[in-house]
């Protein structure tokens, strides 16, 4: 491994476990929390069982997200800031990819 990436590599350990004792503040973080689910969920006009099955979620899961007993994570939460920005448009896309896996099946 090259000497430079290998040293930066060892530098963002270094500063990970910083931020993990809590002695630096992360450069950045993404939250979506729980009442931000439900929001994004209402701007789309979707019932709950709706919305569950478009994103392709439990139904109790999209609860205990909307509840704050769970957050997103991961694909989810990824999936949740894109729906923020352009809801219309990537609902469209979920629906139009849906539709495609039920013709497959």
């Amino acid at each position: 491994m090259d000497k430079k990436l290998f040293s930066k590599l060892v530098e963002s350990m270094t500063q990970m476990n910083e931020i993990a004792r809590g002695e630096r503040a992360p450069s950045r973080e993404f939250v979506v929390d729980a009442l931000g689910v439900r929001e994004i969920r209402k701007s789309t006009g979707l019932t709950q069982s709706e919305f569950a099955a478009i994103v392709d979620v439990q139904l109790s899961t999209l609860r205990n997200w909307e509840q704050g007993r769970r957050a997103p994570t991961g694909p989810a939460r990824a999936l949740f800031r894109a729906l923020r920005a352009d809801p219309k448009n990537v609902l469209r896309a979920l629906e139009t990819a849906r539709e495609a896996d039920s013709r497959a099946a």
